[in-house]
């Protein structure tokens, strides 16, 4: 009777302290979604205020110094040590609260697009001629990542909970590869896991790894002359370019289809009498891995030297930028996923849908595009490779550090990437709505992963299982410094 009296009380011992433990996991869920939501809704204005200002600045890669500026201080004040200036970038820096392990990362971007300067409504109406534009959403996205990792600083604090939450303020993603040499530099060395996130027309957590990327200004030089006059005494930089160029074009049939080539001619002269000494040209190549890409890379440096060669100039080339292909972490996915659905698709207000609508009778598109705002997509299969898309410097990241990211409405589905429609509204509440549920997501994902750290352990098994043993990582541009002026005199 004693042993069954004393069973008794040690199973009743260890239910008390197994129920102890669920009502404190509990508790703790609970405070994440209080200190999360309810810092986050409450300062609403406050991201909406800031959002615009960086809308407002629109300034392009490293060259986003009040924008950058703006988000160091905003953290600042909440707590947050700032170190700036990293990686030989004047605009990036590394904002840090708490201490210990785990280190979770936030990424943050804040770059413009050249020429796309818009204002706030749906028709063609540019704010300041030949002046960039928010097109791909950047003064959204580094601000919900800011708010991001103060909600987790709070629940930190709240908590007790011990941890580093960073957010990395990373400029240029539009063609400098910011990214890259941060990571190059070896600033991501003891993170445990990083968090992406990118404004867009849906909600719905990346599956797809998009392309690896690499940009390329070639630089032909040759002599100037009359071009009336004296025409033989010259030497045409612009028929080298032009003949590259060309020969650029007749690669198209004899690559595989998924791969895109494109550029654009910066420099092709100046008056049509003078032989042109100088042209330049900006050239892009993605494709889905980052070896076929580099074999690319080789065909486009040899048709130069023949370009060149055919035309009696010369030739160099200046590295701008590159990145690999997202190597997505679906551990961190999942997570992301479960977040989202919680948090739900953004709920516009009626006049927001009539914006909408407007926007919809220029891209000729129907009003039942919109019924996808307020929806969030099942996560797909998480692929290796994949045949089209985009691309971004993530990927780097996502190649040394698990990483995975989600998309959140800030624009109406249907709007062309990278254009003036975008530019307007992003620029608006329906940007400011979408960034505050990205906020969440992302604080709400980050939480997870500090309360457990069989979450993190499992993130970082898939990271080692699923990348291939002999990964090395090499930069793409070697240890050539950041192209700090690829985009001088844009802003």
């Amino acid at each position: 009777m004693k042993k069954l009296l004393v069973f008794a009380f040690v199973f009743s011992f260890i239910s008390l302290g197994a129920n102890a433990q669920k009502k404190s996991k509990a508790a703790k869920q609970t405070i994440k979604s209080s200190v999360v939501i309810d810092y986050i809704n409450d300062n609403y204005d406050t991201y909406d205020k800031l959002q615009k200002e960086i809308w407002n600045y629109s300034e392009v890669g490293f060259q986003e110094i009040k924008s950058s500026k703006a988000l160091q201080n905003h953290l600042a004040s909440n707590g947050f040590k700032i170190t700036d200036g990293i990686a030989g970038e004047p605009t990036a820096f590394i904002a840090e609260y708490g201490s210990g392990k785990p280190v979770i990362g936030i990424v943050a971007e804040f770059d413009a697009l050249p020429g796309l300067s818009q204002d706030t409504v749906p028709y063609r109406k540019e704010r300041f001629e030949n002046k960039p534009g928010h097109g791909c959403g950047h003064n959204l996205f580094g601000v919900a990542s800011s708010a991001a990792g103060i909600a987790i600083a709070k629940w930190l604090k709240e908590t007790g909970t011990q941890g580093t939450v960073r957010v990395y303020g990373s400029p240029a993603e539009e063609g400098g590869s910011g990214k890259t040499y941060i990571v190059r530099d070896g600033y991501y060395k003891d993170v445990d896991l990083v968090l992406d996130w990118h404004p867009g027309g849906e909600n719905a957590v990346h599956y797809s790894p998009g392309l690896a990327k690499v940009g390329i200004d070639y630089i032909f030089h040759g002599k100037s002359a009359h071009a009336a006059g004296q025409p033989w005494a010259g030497r045409s930089a612009l028929d080298g370019l032009l003949l590259f160029a060309h020969a650029v074009d007749m690669m198209r049939e004899h690559i595989r289809p998924h791969n895109r080539l494109h550029y654009v001619i910066h420099n092709g002269g100046e008056a049509p009498n003078v032989v042109p000494d100088y042209a330049r040209a900006e050239f892009y190549a993605r494709s889905p891995n980052t070896k076929e890409l580099r074999q690319i890379v080789e065909w486009y440096d040899s048709a130069a030297i023949g370009a060149a060669k055919a035309t009696q100039t010369t030739v160099e080339k200046r590295f701008i930028g590159g990145q690999y292909e997202y190597f997505i972490n679906e551990t961190i996915a999942r997570q992301l996923q479960k977040n989202l659905e919680f948090v739900g698709g953004v709920k516009w207000s009626e006049r927001e849908y009539a914006f909408a609508k407007a926007l919809n009778k220029v891209n000729g598109n129907p009003d039942s595009i919109l019924n996808s705002v307020g929806k969030v997509k099942p996560l797909g299969k998480i692929l290796r490779q994949s045949e089209g898309g985009g691309s971004t410097d993530v990927a780097d990241i996502s190649w040394n550090v698990p990483t995975a990211g989600f998309g959140v409405v800030t624009t109406v589905p249907g709007n062309p990437g990278h254009s003036w429609q975008n530019v307007a509204t992003v620029g608006t509440t329906i940007g400011t709505k979408g960034l505050i549920n990205a906020a969440k997501v992302l604080a709400l994902t980050g939480i997870d992963f500090f309360a457990s750290p069989k979450l993190v352990k499992e993130a970082q098994d898939e990271f080692y299982r699923e990348r291939p043993a002999d990964f090395k990582y090499e930069h793409l541009g070697g240890d050539v410094p950041p192209a700090l002026d690829y985009r001088k005199g844009l802003n």
